[in-house]
């Protein structure tokens, strides 16, 4: 199987077509999917799409560093809300976390 008998290969093709974006915001955007999905392969090349296109690597760090923070963030928020749906009261102090 090849990735051009795919509609994804399709799919990606068309967002190059997309006028309201810069290439810039369009790499930062693939970036942050890629990383928090953890696809190492396209992360590279996205990361290496960046660098050609002229984005500084600080930018890059910074947008990898702003995925990771919104990723930490979206973890934290669904398991409080689990916790929350199970109605559990946990005690937490000194990082240690029980029910009561």
């Amino acid at each position: 199987m090849k990735f051009e008998n795919f509609a994804a290969k399709k799919m990606l093709e068309a967002t190059h077509e997309v006028v309201h974006l810069t290439d810039r915001e369009k790499q930062f955007i693939g970036l942050a999917v890629t990383t928090t999905r953890a696809c190492a392969v396209c992360s590279g090349l996205r990361i290496r799409r960046a660098l050609e296109s002229g984005i500084p690597q600080e930018a890059i760090v910074q947008a990898i560093d702003i995925a990771s923070a919104v990723n930490a963030g979206v973890t934290t928020a669904t398991a409080l809300h689990g916790i929350e749906k199970q109605g559990l009261n946990l005690a937490c102090l000194d990082g240690a976390c029980t029910l009561p």
